[in-house]
């Protein structure tokens, strides 16, 4: 695509060259939209909002839980020149005041949805279900760029961050992205992550239309006859996180895996190397491993499609520029240590310069890196390893230990569905580890409880070693699988059951 290009001019593109060719299809029924289709949709959107008095540069909430009908409302809202602020369908029934705090926080007065307009709301309720899309308006400029996303960072911190990403810093991230997973019009991708996230508006959604290629939607993640899916709709690659790729692990001789597929992306969280080997070896699909945030429009660094995947490794920066500036230190060395652990700063065309909300300037220099609040180094090759977040140091008498170390090993141990490694308060080293892990639900617990001590005790000092293994019936989670250890400490958590480990 054309740098210059607003996002109606690429679906007008589009729809010019690919016309009635499916673009955006919704598992398990026949009912798809073609580039064609959507270029109509963003017509008569355009005469809607002319009499709804919404104008380019205005601000809108998103409110849709069929993910066909929030894709392309979602695109032609943004090519209309509106702000989309996409908000969780998911929470059911909407609390009013949680939804007013958000509303006011992203600065949107009127949400557009198909749910039911819960009482107490102060925002214009803008209900699709009682509209009929019938005028087609072409008087809107073909030009037009003030749209874009609003969205608050999830973040593991529990303090959201306002981020305002315009159309033609998304695009840019799409084409990216397009490019380096070498999209084509024959591609298909199949989506099962949340659509109000960023990684499955800018990977799946914007990175398929810019490559004129095709993605089938899911409203979330189902394991049951997911390759037999995967296969029925001709799927060639698969948007995924950690937590999906896990459960994909297990397969059965009655679940053929569809040849054409030719990998699998996971972001969102790291990929433990333990769950990667299982993955490989049951499922044999290529896995790239990738890094983003929503401050840069949702990659940052990727593993490549051909050359070396290192497991572990969230890949080579593309299309940022990316450095490690140790921990004791505000500046970056001219040439650092490769392997040295430091915090991870970026720049470039796909990154915000400044957050909407206030308190955050110290993120950035004066020179435009961003501090992205991870830890990381990199190897000889230039390839990223994250090691954990700023926050989730512990620190334990002065010694330094990196979550993602203990996280990893456990991951690898069979029956371990999930874990966080936090800091624990401690009156001799001020902090100790202690480990939280959410257990299959058929497994030998004795079994799995031995296995712990054992990576844990002959893989690590002594040191490192975690202070106890609470059992929990579910981790606290983001949507798209991204464990948040801040709701550790701050809400109840329903304990099975605590294994001390001395």
């Amino acid at each position: 695509m054309n740098d210059e290009d607003s996002l109606r001019e690429l679906i007008a593109r589009q729809s010019s060259r690919l016309a009635r060719a499916p673009y955006l299809l919704r598992l398990r029924t026949p009912e798809a939209v073609s580039f064609a289709d959507l270029e109509q949709v963003v017509g008569r959107w355009s005469s809607l909002l002319r009499e709804r008095s919404l104008r380019p540069g205005d601000r809108v909430g998103l409110l849709i839980g069929d993910p066909l009908h929030f894709a392309q409302t979602f695109l032609a809202l943004i090519a209309c020149g509106l702000w989309v602020a996409p908000l969780d369908p998911t929470v059911n029934p909407i609390n009013a005041e949680v939804l007013n705090a958000r509303l006011r926080r992203l600065g949107v007065h009127t949400v557009v949805s198909d749910a039911d307009r819960p009482a107490s709301i102060t925002a214009n309720w803008f209900d699709v279900r009682t509209v009929h899309l019938t005028n087609l308006d072409e008087s809107v400029r073909a030009s037009e760029r003030s749209g874009g996303v609003i969205l608050a960072s999830s973040g593991t911190t529990g303090t959201p961050k306002v981020i305002a990403l315009p159309v033609t810093q998304l695009l840019h991230a799409a084409s990216l992205i397009a490019v380096h997973n070498q999209l084509t019009p024959s591609d298909r991708g199949l989506n099962p992550l949340p659509l109000w996230h960023i990684n499955a508006e800018v990977v799946a959604v914007l990175a398929s239309l810019v490559a004129g290629s095709s993605v089938v939607l899911d409203e979330r993640f189902h394991r049951t006859d997911f390759w037999t899916l995967a296969d029925m709709y001709e799927v060639t690659w698969i948007n995924a996180v950690p937590a999906i790729i896990a459960r994909l692990s297990n397969v059965t001789d009655a679940e053929p895996i569809p040849e054409r597929i030719r990998f699998i992306r996971s972001a969102s969280a790291p990929l433990s190397p333990a769950v990667l080997e299982q993955f490989q070896s049951a499922v044999g699909i290529p896995v790239v491993e990738s890094y983003g945030m929503t401050e840069a429009a949702s990659q940052i660094s990727a593993n490549p499609l051909d050359g070396e995947r290192k497991p572990g490794s969230a890949g080579v920066p593309v299309g940022v520029e990316l450095r490690i500036v140790p921990l004791d230190q505000d500046e970056a060395e001219p040439s650092p240590p490769s392997a040295a652990v430091g915090h991870v700063e970026i720049r470039g065309p796909s990154v915000i310069t400044h957050y909407e909300s206030a308190g955050y300037e110290d993120r950035f220099s004066l020179d435009g890196w961003l501090r992205t609040g991870d830890l990381g180094y990199l190897d000889d090759d230039g390839y990223l390893y994250l090691v954990g977040r700023s926050d989730d140091v512990i620190n334990r008498g002065g010694e330094k230990i990196f979550p993602r170390e203990l996280e990893d090993a456990v991951l690898g141990v069979v029956g371990v569905r999930g874990v966080a490694v936090v800091a624990q308060p401690d009156d001799v080293f001020g902090q100790v580890p202690t480990a939280y892990v959410e257990l299959a639900e058929d497994c030998d617990q004795r079994a799995v409880l031995a296995q712990l001590r054992r990576v844990v005790t002959e893989g690590f000092p002594k040191t490192h070693w975690p202070v106890a293994f609470t059992v929990v019936a579910r981790l606290p989670a983001h949507a798209t699988g991204k464990i948040q250890k801040h709701r550790l400490a701050s809400e109840p958590i329903d304990v099975i059951t605590t294994w001390d480990l001395a």
